[in-house]
């Protein structure tokens, strides 16, 4: 019989598995964009090469994909992920304004500063928002996160592996941010999303996701909330109160409901994932989420050491 590592990237024992497949990540990928967008170089990037206007909700579908797949995706599909998206940056160079000087994308510090503001993202939201995991457990997290870093191009001994190192790189990295147009315009998109036409059929509705969006923003570092200045500070119990409601209503969906949001090629990895744990053993009848309690696991996982 295989391992369960053959069939997924994480196993539903790791830490990245009970964080990645819990509902908060949605305002953990907005907010997580709202942080890189402080780097110029890397915000420049994202604006030079990409439809991010056009497109306003393709970029954190397709960070959603990745995600997805090199971690609920079998192996196969991680490594053809990590090659897509290596080739991409390959190609892809910015401009930079103040310099004149032009930078590949994919230049290890940037790619290092977007997996650190993604990562660092989702964990603050999902323990905000009540997942309960213990410091050692959110360490071990970090940890696992360096395979995930593997795959856009950095060496694992380059990426923090805890939370003491992701806090010292963060640190070392905040004197080189800044609120440039481009960032500035980043959040107020990322507030109050200007349509393309094709969808501004969606407009009646953004008054309803306005609250989405600052809630993504109130839940940044305050440094960060500070360089951007764009809404009132709130009290930080009301925001941690709003995070649990909003995370414990998505995670009430089912999740073939839920599963609409991604794109056709993730929904079908997700059930070719759930095809391949069913038949290792794993009870696989309340979905991908139901796999964070152990008792649906074959008895022979559940007899290996946990991750707490």
């Amino acid at each position: 019989m295989p391992s369960t590592e053959d069939l997924v990237v994480q196993p539903p024992r790791s830490v990245t598995f009970r964080v990645h497949i819990d509902r908060a990540m949605w305002v953990g990928g907005v907010r997580g964009l709202m942080l890189q967008a402080l780097h110029p170089l890397a915000m420049r990037g994202v604006w030079q090469n990409s439809d991010f206007q056009d497109d306003p909700f393709g970029r954190l579908r397709r960070t959603a994909d990745f995600v997805g797949r090199v971690t609920f995706g079998g192996p196969a599909d991680a490594d053809e992920i990590g090659r897509r998206v290596r080739d991409i940056h390959r190609r892809l160079r910015i401009k930079d304004p103040d310099t004149g000087r032009t930078h590949r994308v994919d230049d290890p510090e940037l790619l290092l500063w977007v997996h650190c503001a993604e990562v660092s993202s989702y964990l603050e939201v999902a323990r905000r928002g009540g997942l309960r995991l213990t410091d050692r457990q959110a360490d071990r997290y970090f940890a696992e996160q360096r395979r995930s870093a593997a795959y856009v191009g950095l060496h694992a001994e380059d990426v923090p592996g805890s939370a003491a190192e992701m806090a010292a790189y963060f640190a070392e990295v905040r004197p080189r941010l800044r609120v440039t147009p481009e960032a500035a315009a980043t959040v107020r998109f990322l507030l109050w999303p200007r349509l393309p036409a094709r969808l501004r059929f969606l407009n009646p509705g953004k008054p309803l996701y306005f609250p989405f969006g600052a809630l993504c923003y109130l839940t940044l570092p305050r440094w960060a909330r500070d360089m951007y200045g764009v809404l009132p500070e709130i009290p930080s119990a009301a925001v941690t109160a709003a995070l649990k409601a909003w995370r414990l209503g998505l995670n009430a969906l089912p999740e073939p409901l839920h599963d609409h949001a991604f794109m056709p090629a993730t929904r079908a990895m997700l059930t070719a994932s759930r095809e391949r744990l069913a038949a290792a053993g794993y009870d696989t009848s309340k979905g991908l989420k139901g796999l964070t309690d152990p008792r649906r696991w074959p008895t022979q996982a559940s007899a290996r050491p946990s991750q707490d």
